[in-house]
């Protein structure tokens, strides 16, 4: 089972589809953060400390659920079809 529950996380989303988008990037964001910090420079996208022993993507899915990351979808310019 996953923490935050699905249902949770889709309140806070459009679908499924936005809501893998939204955690992977944020998942990679955390990532490239640590990675970061381990080369002793700073990232763009801080944490909270004690989300340093969890897994990317469980923090980006906590965030999600909090409410504290937002995706702006681009304006859908003409289908080529």
């Amino acid at each position: 089972m996953i923490t935050p529950k699905l249902e949770d996380l889709l309140g806070h989303t459009e679908n499924r589809f936005t809501l893998v988008i939204e955690s992977a990037k944020r998942a990679r964001q955390i990532t490239n953060f640590q990675k970061r910090l381990g080369e002793g420079a700073g990232g763009v996208a801080p944490m909270k400390l004690e989300d340093i022993s969890k897994k990317p993507l469980t923090v980006a899915m906590q965030e999600i659920a909090e409410g504290e990351i937002e995706y702006d979808r681009p304006e859908d310019e003409e289908a080529p079809f």
